[in-house]
């Protein structure tokens, strides 16, 4: 993020006096010169969709340039480019945010808000022989694009069941699209994906092939021992038309996150354009339905942003 002070010329200090009057049409001053950079995701996913949306109301709400949208690998991807400096937003997986950082510079991530959470679902046919994570073994999974937050979260899934060792799984990096192609094609025995629910192309899956999701209730206890950053949950048989009770899994929390080294007002600001912007996102971004002032609070372990406590306390949440 940069914050230039040009020198005024005199029609800009007139320009400047009309609009502390009231004379003048315009946004607050207070954060001219603030450039800012968001790391997004993929083109068109839901971290894409919410920075887009959010960039047009920040700039409309601070009187900023448009900050910058930046396509990315997910949230490994946005959390380095956060770390480093390279962008002054991001939007990340509260697992990888968690994750510990050995480079140099490192910035330490700071919370806006919890935004929405994912689902883990771990895909299989319904007539497949997989029905826990040990029988993977020596079978062809599709663990997510690369760098992905999906990635993520099967690499560990599959080091704690034992299944991380050369061999013990054909491992084949798809995104969302890829893996249920691939799935179709019987190129691969399952998938895993950590996303909203419904998934929409798990739900157009689940309408040609006959699917189902593995259970995790004998492994969740265990996975939140390691990783307490997950949260138990369960995805209805409805969402997918599937046979059964009520499918076990991992939540995954998102979270809107900046650099400690941001300004305090600037973080309050961006959390208050954040909940003044939800009702029109959530029109056309179904997760944002899921943005919440009293959950938006629920960040730990990521520290909230001070400037986002200010803004918390002044809504008494």
């Amino acid at each position: 993020m940069s914050r230039t002070r040009p020198r005024l010329r005199p029609v800009a200090v007139a320009l400047a006096l009309l609009t502390a009057l009231g004379l003048v049409a315009g946004c607050d001053s207070e954060f001219t010169g603030v450039h800012l950079k968001i790391a997004a995701g993929n083109p068109g996913g839901v971290y894409d969709n919410l920075a887009q949306g959010l960039a047009n109301a920040w700039q409309s709400q601070l009187g900023v340039d448009r900050p910058e949208v930046l396509a990315t690998g997910g949230s490994p991807d946005n959390v380095t480019k956060l770390r480093t400096g390279a962008v002054d937003i991001a939007f990340t997986a509260a697992d990888v945010a968690t994750e510990p950082y050995h480079g140099s510079p490192a910035r330490e991530p700071r919370a806006l808000a919890r935004i929405y959470d994912d689902y883990l679902h771990i895909v299989v046919r319904a007539d497949s022989p997989i029905h826990a994570l040990a029988d993977l073994r020596g079978r062809r999974v599709a663990v997510g694009a690369k760098e992905s937050g999906v990635e993520f979260i099967a690499h560990r899934l599959l080091e704690l069941s034992g299944l991380s060792a050369p061999g013990a799984v054909t491992q084949r990096s798809l995104d969302l699209e890829g893996s249920v192609q691939a799935f179709k094609d019987n190129q691969v025995d399952a998938f895993f994906w950590s996303g909203g629910l419904p998934t929409k192309a798990v739900a157009k899956l689940s309408d040609v092939v006959q699917i189902r999701l593995l259970d995790l209730a004998d492994d969740i206890p265990r996975l939140r021992l390691q990783y307490p950053v997950y949260n138990a949950a369960s995805i209805p048989a409805s969402t997918y038309n599937l046979a059964g009770k009520p499918v076990n899994t991992l939540a995954v929390p998102n979270f809107l996150v900046v650099s400690d080294a941001m300004p305090d007002d600037v973080a309050e600001a961006l959390v208050r354009g954040l909940f003044e912007a939800q009702p029109g996102l959530a029109e056309s971004i179904p997760a944002a339905l899921a943005i919440d002032v009293h959950s938006a609070i629920e960040t730990d372990p990521v520290k909230l942003h001070p400037g986002a406590v200010r803004y918390y306390q002044q809504e008494k949440v």
